[in-house]
């Protein structure tokens, strides 16, 4: 593994042509899993761990990395299944979700594959709701299962989902009554706590798990007769996901005559200054990383308080 990711930065240019880079990666057995390669900032063999009181079940410990402290999940153990075993001779992914970084612990890296998103695919209707999945795809004939970490992160390490004290005012649902935010993101749990927050505020939430579905159900409404920019106050996006991602998606609808006005955030556990660059590039009105609830809402409050001319949220929160 030594040097496979020392050109991450040079892959980032295939964001926003619909493409991706995955890494692949081993559990138990044979069964191949991916994350991607722009979420990953380091492979290593694993450190030297030490446990810490009070724990998740799915922390292995704490390691001792570049001068800082790192927590260890294990991989298998965050999907349901049984703890790595010999961890001395396991490796770690090194990864950066939601502002923070972590550490998965895996059996085995094998390599990094360029893929199309459009190769990317939801996981069957038959898995159900209880599994880690955000999307699957095939190398040379092999089943890859990509990892839903933000559900792992979501379970081990529960974020705050409440919009502060003195944040909002009564009653900002009611002055776009009439209207909804489309939320899309392939992790079911990011598309519920983008949409618990718009509930909070009191507005109501079509949900789409991909750029695909997303941009179907707007032309449909087109179809029906509807007017997008007249039914939405805005559009929530992920970047990643399978399909369409999230820049592929603001493209589509900005070379949309009837569709090129329409509000779009995009709101990713990917965050940098090449993401700002892409965001311009692709014409999307904002970019957030997530999650705060707080500065979603003010996102919502600037939007909506463009559309009524009425300001909704005191941004000193008295």
């Amino acid at each position: 593994m030594a040097g496979v990711l020392d050109n991450v930065n040079q892959r980032t240019k295939l964001v926003g042509e619909n493409r991706l880079e995955l890494l692949l990666f081993r559990l138990k057995g044979r069964q191949l899993y991916g994350i991607n390669v722009f979420k990953v900032k380091e492979v290593l063999p694993c450190p030297p761990l030490s446990a810490i009181p009070g724990r998740n079940r799915v922390v292995r410990g704490v390691a001792h990395i570049r001068g800082g402290t790192l927590s260890i999940l294990d991989m298998n153990l965050a999907i349901g299944k049984q703890p790595l075993e010999d961890v001395a001779k396991c490796f770690v992914i090194i990864t950066e979700y939601n502002r923070t970084a972590q550490g998965f612990l895996v059996s085995g890296v094998d390599r990094i594959v360029n893929m199309n998103w459009s190769d990317i695919h939801p996981p069957p209707r038959g898995a159900g709701d209880k599994h880690y999945l955000t999307a699957v795809t095939e190398v040379e004939n092999q089943l890859v299962e990509i990892v839903d970490v933000e559900k792992i992160l979501a379970e081990a390490a529960p974020v705050n989902e409440r919009i502060s004290d003195g944040v909002l005012e009564d009653g900002i649902g009611e002055r776009v009554v009439q209207k909804h935010v489309l939320i899309v993101d392939d992790s079911v749990v990011a598309r519920k706590q983008v949409q618990r927050v718009m509930q909070s505020i009191g507005l109501q939430t079509t949900l789409k798990k991909d750029g695909r579905e997303a941009l179907d159900y707007l032309l449909n409404m087109m179809a029906e007769g509807k007017d997008p920019q007249q039914e939405l106050v805005m559009i929530i996006s992920d970047i990643e996901m399978p399909e369409m991602d999230g820049y592929t998606f603001t493209a589509e609808i900005r070379n949309h005559p009837q569709l090129k006005d329409l509000y779009i955030l995009l709101h990713t556990s990917l965050s940098g200054v090449f993401n700002r660059a892409m965001v311009e590039k692709v014409g999307a009105d904002n970019f957030l990383a997530k999650f705060s609830p707080d500065e979603l809402a003010h996102q919502v409050n600037d939007r909506v308080k463009a559309m009524t001319g009425e300001a909704l949220i005191d941004p000193e929160g008295e």
